[in-house]
């Protein structure tokens, strides 16, 4: 059932590029808004499904060209009643990353085309 699950993550890609940030970081954002979402719903339907089955999970990690675009995704997304965790690093307060929960993927992949494989 897992297999069919699949959970969106859309990473900044300026923080790479333009703002000199370390990779580690910038995977610590993707894991932060992972753990984050998965416990906020985490008795959600989906969200069981999902990790019922922890050897079999699928991600999706996307990029973004910048703060303004994770931002109008989230707001996309909210609009939509997409379940998702925007991550706002502190102290800086930016939003670095998004993830969706767990969902079938027929039902949220419409929102990540504009997206391009995180590199």
């Amino acid at each position: 059932m897992a297999a069919s699950m699949v959970q969106y993550v859309v990473v900044r890609g300026d923080l790479l590029h333009a703002l000199k940030w370390p990779t580690g970081a910038v995977i610590a954002q993707a894991c932060h808004a992972c753990t984050a979402v998965i416990h906020l719903f985490k008795e959600d339907e989906n969200v069981v499904k999902y990790t019922s089955d922890l050897d079999n999970m699928h991600k999706v990690v996307l990029e973004a060209k910048n703060e303004a675009d994770v931002r109008t995704l989230s707001e996309k997304l909210k609009e939509n009643n997409i379940d998702h965790k925007l991550w706002i690093e502190q102290p800086e307060d930016y939003a670095t990353c998004l993830a969706v929960k767990p969902y079938p993927k027929e039902e949220v992949q419409k929102f990540f085309k504009k997206f391009k494989l995180f590199k």
